[in-house]
């Protein structure tokens, strides 16, 4: 599993904030009460970016691009690997 750096280092660390106290420490943008899974979903289902950022007016476009950065870091260094079965572990 991937690991993300405790220290913000560029803007989607900046917009992304990870708070135990806020929806039990899931990624949210800038510690609202919006998290990235949900931001991602709805991109996901096809919501535009425009109808986001209408239904949630406090964020904005670089939020949304935020949470696709973080995304593409967590399946950055994912790796699959073929797992063999034994014949001697049936």
């Amino acid at each position: 599993m991937a690991t993300r750096k405790q220290t913000p280092t560029n803007e989607t660390d900046e917009r992304i904030t990870l708070n135990p106290a806020i929806l039990a420490g899931k990624p949210t943008i800038r510690g609202l009460r919006i998290s990235v899974e949900q931001i991602l979903r709805a991109l996901g289902n096809g919501v535009s970016v425009k109808a986001i950022l209408d239904d949630f007016p406090v964020l904005d476009r670089e939020d949304i691009e935020a949470c696709l950065r973080y995304a593409a870091d967590l399946v950055e260094d994912e790796r699959v690997f073929a797992v063999t079965r034994h014949e001697d572990f049936r």
